[in-house]
């Protein structure tokens, strides 16, 4: 049952009624986070589905807000405070890396094109993979402050290391406070240094060998789940998506792990990249610059260099079009 109730007149839209678009949609409406959440997608009749599907649950667990399903009709979406993007395709063999980023970057720009012609003072969240080229091809789309356009990464990234070290230390998640830097994928950075439990180091809890494994463990995390599914993971992304939402349209002041614009943060310029930012009611209202020590910017940089690698690719693409 929701602990809150909607406090003031909001609208979320979340194109793409996949599986991720579909939980982040459900986890807004039942914690009641805004006044109506519209549901987008190409595919006839899915948005519609879900979001009657979603409705229904409101009698059983009392919640208020109303969702609504749309085949591509973004009028619907208009006055949108917050949009999440979760289109696109999922790598299938022998599509290259090339092929994808081509498929999802022409879909990305496509909705975000939409989206801000119909909600031009809209934040925008992007979800879709490659997370931090998807991001960055939305930022040069809206036309928006790289404030109010930026990616989520690091929250399903840390939500994985953290579910880790719970079950290492037969401990509650609760209680674990971690950070992740760099691109989403099996460069990025977890910080031990930066994690602890109830406020204790949690170097002084586990060794050091356990320590490194779940650090790989979670740079892999993804694959991990495509290997036992045959395909991505949703509940996790879904709900770290609204979670974002929801500091957004409450206003809380988060502190939490999102792909970012860096502006010389960390020593690098012109990069989405993950990075702990304040987010609220303005989206990133402040980037947040950690002291690194040797060990850590080295990682950085390298983690930086594939992410540029990939934002490249899309560069290329973008001035041979035109």
């Amino acid at each position: 049952m929701p602990s809150h109730k909607i406090s003031n007149m909001s609208k979320v839209t979340v194109v793409g009624a996949g599986a991720v678009g579909a939980t982040c949609a459900d986890d807004i409406a039942q914690k009641e986070l805004c006044n109506e959440v519209i549901l987008v997608d190409i595919k006839e009749g899915l948005s519609e589905g879900k979001a009657l599907d979603i409705w229904q649950v409101a009698p059983i667990n009392l919640f208020d807000t109303r969702i609504k399903g749309s085949t591509n009709d973004y009028a619907m979406t208009a006055g949108s405070d917050v949009v999440v993007i979760t289109s696109g395709l999922p790598r299938k063999p022998g599509m290259s890396r090339d092929d994808l980023i081509s498929i999802n970057a022409g879909i990305v720009k496509s909705v975000t094109e939409n989206i801000v012609k119909y909600s031009p003072d809209a934040i925008i969240i992007v979800v879709s993979n490659p997370l931090d080229v998807m991001t960055y091809q939305a930022f040069l789309s809206a036309g928006l402050p790289s404030t109010k356009v930026f990616g989520m990464a690091g929250i399903l990234d840390t939500a994985r290391y953290r579910a880790f070290l719970a079950d290492a230390l037969h401990c509650s998640p609760k209680d674990i406070s971690a950070m992740i830097l760099g691109g989403h994928g099996d460069t990025m950075v977890p910080l031990p240094r930066y994690t602890t439990v109830s406020g204790i180091p949690v170097t002084e809890l586990i060794d050091k060998a356990t320590l490194d494994a779940i650090v790989e463990r979670t740079k892999v995390g993804g694959g991990e789940i495509v290997k036992l599914l045959g395909t991505s993971a949703w509940y996790a992304p879904g709900t770290a998506a609204a979670q974002m939402v929801e500091a957004i349209l409450r206003d809380q002041k988060r502190i939490l792990p999102v792909c970012a614009w860096l502006q010389g943060e960390y020593g690098l310029k012109d990069i989405y990249m993950g990075a702990p930012v304040k987010l609220g009611r303005n989206g990133i209202e402040q980037i947040i610059e950690l002291q690194l020590n040797d060990e850590e910017k080295e990682l950085l940089s390298v983690s930086a260099k594939a992410v540029r690698e990939v934002m490249n690719v899309l560069d290329g693409m973008l001035a041979s079009a035109n």
